[in-house]
């Protein structure tokens, strides 16, 4: 019912935009009158004109580079063959599958609630380029069709990620058994290159379609679609699968405390919502959200290119050398890789004992200095004959983005590994002032790596500004936005890299679970039929000690890619409001005063985002706490302990269904707020608006970089109690595993979910700035506001319902009141077990039916 009245709000608030848009008339374009459409209009020079290396054009260049994309995909193809091919027990198999059915069964409600949402936008798209621009309906039919292939492209790389991480994590678990350290590093490695390799080549192949096998009059048409589509498909996968995975984590923790059993207990129906939710908010929200962040940065350059640089010659040029360095930085990632594991496997392939971090380290770091080399090397051989040093310019520039890609990744491990002096500091306090204590130290870390992280970011986008003072300026307008873009250019360059090292930690994850679940040691005589099936007698301890520190290294890792991330999408959201200033000013010439302090619209806009930055970290921190006492409740009624060795389908079945119920109304309610605050904040005044977008770039980042480490510091010192000093089930543990389920929300749904909706916000409010600027060109402009206030309302509605719709429906009295989601719903509520004595954490209190959700839903 709530879905419904949302649905019916949207289309109604769609509908009257569409009867507005089809009686206004047509437009008539004269002089320096607003041409609209804006960068659907732009159109791609001709790429063959371009002669490279001699005589070779740019449209062969790029060919080559078609068939680079083309072994990418081979390369991951062959893995995934490689790992299905790898031994692994029955037991551990059948978990694997398992909680790959599962995910498949999340992703397709995801995928049809995708579909959902994507109608609305295609009205949106038909109701400004059919009636407002004028474009045929094949023109228009051009832009949904990208729109669609995008948001395909984001929802299918990460299918393909769930499906290979999800036979990596039983291969592992059982790889562990042999005592060895290096098989447990390198099939998570393998498995998250192949995700890396296949999710930037089919990026780059589909964005070299559009460039070589498109007419130039429509491609930009399609870039724009494009990329609208697959941020679209980003920021659900990432906003749904970020609370998803939340509420299962927490609900899953907190048994641990409440019952005292060991991690991933076999008997928890939470658990298995757990593994999902790993794949859900740690596999596809990351593979959805590189894909479209590539792509994105892309299709900012792109339009810069088209909108900055006036000679068609240069416009050929640097998008040729650009798509070019980006084919080759895929060719780099692949040897790096490769040489990477020659070198980790000569050194530790025979050693009892690793550390699980170091070999990712120096993947990174080779990885950058390789990207670095091709980079300079590219450059010189297809800009070695422009005038004034162009291609060792750009070169630089693009460096300050790789290096960033490799520097941010250090100091983040600063604050989130385990060997970090922060995360010590955590453990240190709360051994003595619980869980109190190590929460305030976890914010410390995040605060203090706001600020270090910060000021990398803004050195090296200063770097990069310095160097485009240098003389670019005779090639381009604004050649410091055209550094700051390429600078978010080289932050990805070494993406399969990045997508690697962060795919590697929900392998890891599930692979201590697929070894808990399938319950391997208790089978009879598995140690004989291990030793005759496989040839090896297995090392049970060593086997899960090495789990529980390759997890560490993983959950570090996961960290690092984050601000990876936020940061591509901060700097390269510069790029694109660039454009949105170029169609405000008629090409930087008129209405540049409105660009000021002292224009009053531009500074309500940039506190305005603020403000939408902090509704949206507390709205989605909401859902994943609403959704978390509901499994927490469910959970604690129907786990059995005794008699039992594994908690039943129905059990896990249904911890599974309240977090997918929970991830999909937290995001409704979080989409249709963005979604109608662009089209209103667009509406209200486009230097607001531009405003508006600078201030979620800037506070979004800073949010982000803060949440998410500030729950690493949290995630890893209960890592280095668990794992270095043995201490579970201690009151130190249970106030480390308080801070874990405070920091999981802050990581992993909140601060990653910016990332996309910065970058959603930006595409999109190209059309709606587009749209509310075109209305008063044809003499509506009174309408705009009447339209703003209009969107603005039923954004409201949403925020509202972001929390009010969202709210624990307990009463505050020790008995609660039960209810499901809805009014009416069962809970499937049995007679739960009897937990053990309160002990100095709190938890255990809620043992009496009267106190089964914990009062208010916090410990008393």
């Amino acid at each position: 019912m709530a879905r419904r009245r949302s649905v019916h709000l949207l289309m109604t608030a769609l509908a009257a935009l569409l009867l507005l848009t089809g009686c206004a008339g047509t437009p008539t374009q004269s002089g320096g009158e607003h041409q609209i459409g804006g960068e659907a209009n732009l159109q791609l020079p001709d790429l063959s004109t371009g002669h490279f290396v001699g005589d070779v054009s740019g449209t062969l260049l790029l060919g080559i580079g078609m068939g680079i994309c083309v072994l990418g995909l081979i390369f991951g193809v062959m893995t995934y063959a490689t790992l299905n091919r790898m031994p692994v027990h029955r037991s551990m198999r059948e978990i694997s599958e398992l909680i790959y059915e599962t995910c498949k069964a999340y992703l397709l409600q995801q995928g049809k609630f995708l579909m959902l949402l994507w109608v609305f936008i295609a009205v949106v798209i038909v109701a400004y380029y059919k009636f407002l621009v004028g474009f045929s309906w094949g023109r228009v039919a051009i832009v949904i069709l990208f729109s669609l292939i995008g948001m395909a492209g984001s929802y299918a790389v990460a299918w393909y990620g769930i499906r290979v991480n999800t036979l990596a994590n039983s291969r592992t678990a059982f790889a562990s058994l042999r005592g060895k350290p290096y098989p447990v590093h390198s099939i998570p490695m393998r498995s998250g290159m192949s995700v890396g390799m296949v999710l930037i080549s089919v990026e780059l192949f589909m964005m070299l379609v559009i460039l070589l096998l498109l007419p130039g009059e429509i491609a930009g048409s399609c870039f724009i679609g494009f990329a609208i589509g697959e941020s679209l498909g980003a920021s659900v996968l990432r906003i749904a699968g970020g609370i998803f995975t939340k509420i299962a984590d927490i609900g899953s923790d907190l048994m641990k405390i409440v019952f005292k059993i060991k991690e991933d207990d076999a008997r928890n129906p939470g658990v298995i919502a757990d593994c999902t939710g790993d794949n859900a908010g740690d596999s596809v929200g990351p593979s959805a959200d590189g894909f479209e962040t590539y792509g994105v940065t892309g299709v900012a350059l792109v339009t810069f290119i088209i909108l900055g640089v006036q000679d068609p010659t240069m416009q050929v040029t640097l998008l040729v050398w650009m798509f070019v360095i980006r084919a080759v930085m895929l060719i780099a990632s692949a040897v790096s890789y490769l040489v990477n594991d020659m070198f980790t496997r000569s050194h530790w392939g025979n050693r009892s004992h690793m550390d699980f971090e170091a070999p990712l380290t120096n993947l990174v770091w080779l990885t950058s200095i390789v990207c670095i080399l091709f980079t300079f090397g590219t450059s010189w051989l297809l800009l070695g004959n422009v005038a004034d040093g162009l291609w060792w310019k750009l070169s630089l520039i693009i460096t300050c983005g790789t290096l960033a890609g490799a520097l941010i990744p250090e100091l983040v491990k600063v604050f989130t590994s385990t060997n970090s002096a922060h995360v010590r500091e955590v453990v240190k306090s709360s051994r003595q002032g619980g869980a109190s204590l190590n929460i305030l130290s976890g914010l410390v870390a995040g605060n203090i790596s706001g600020f270090w992280l910060g000021i990398a970011i803004v050195g090296l986008m200063g770097a990069a500004f310095g160097i485009s003072q240098t003389g670019l300026e005779e090639f381009m307008l604004a050649p410091a936005v055209f550094a700051f873009g390429l600078v978010a250019f080289g932050f990805l360059g070494m993406g399969p890299v990045t997508i690697a090292v962060d795919s590697y930690g929900p392998v890891t994850d599930n692979a201590q679970s697929v070894y808990e679940l399938s319950t391997i040691e208790e089978i009879d005589g598995i140690d004989a039929e291990i030793e005759r099936d496989y040839g090896f007698v297995p090392n049970w301890d060593r086997a899960k000690q090495m789990l529980e520190e390759n997890d560490g290294a993983g959950n570090t890792f996961k960290a690092t890619a984050k601000p990876v991330l936020i940061g591509t999408a901060v700097v390269g959201a510069t790029t694109m409001i660039f454009s949105i200033i170029m169609a405000l000013t008629n090409g930087l010439t008129q209405g540049m005063e409105n660009l000021s302090l002292l224009h009053s619209p531009f500074l309500l806009g940039l506190v305005t985002g603020g403000a939408i930055i902090f509704w949206f970290t507390g709205a989605s921190i909401q859902a994943v706490t609403a959704g978390s006492y509901r499994a927490v409740e469910f959970i604690k009624d129907n786990i059995k302990l005794d008699g039992v060795t594994k908690a039943s389908t129905e059990d896990s079945r249904r911890v599974v269904e309240i977090c997918t119920q929970y991830a999909q109304k937290g995001m409704l309610n979080m989409f249709l707020a963005v979604f109608f605050a662009t089209l209103a904040f667009a509406f209200v005044e486009p230097y607001f608006f531009i405003g508006y977008l600078v201030s979620i770039a800037i506070f979004g980042l800073y949010q982000a970089i803060f949440m998410a480490n500030a729950g690493g510091a949290w995630d890893n010192a209960k890592k280095i109690v668990e794992v270095d000093l043995h201490a579970k089930g201690t009151p130190l543990h249970d106030a480390t595993i308080v801070g874990d389920t405070v920091g999981d929300p802050y990581k992993d749904t909140s601060s990653v979910a910016l990332n996309p909706v910065i970058k959603f916000t930006t595409l999109f409010g190209l059309l709606a700035v587009e749209l509310a600027v075109s209305l008063d060109h044809r003499g509506l402009g009174g309408w705009t506001y009447v339209l703003a206030g209009g969107f603005l309302a039923v954004a409201m509605v949403f925020i509202w319902r972001s929390f009010y719709e969202m709210r624990i429906t307990a009463s505050m009295s020790d008995e609660p009141e039960r209810r499901g989601l809805d009014a009416g719903e069962s809970d499937g509520r049995e007679t739960r077990p009897t937990p053990p004595a309160p002990d100095e954490s709190g938890f255990a209190a809620a043992a009496s039916p009267a106190d089964s959700t914990m009062g208010e839903g916090e410990p008393r």
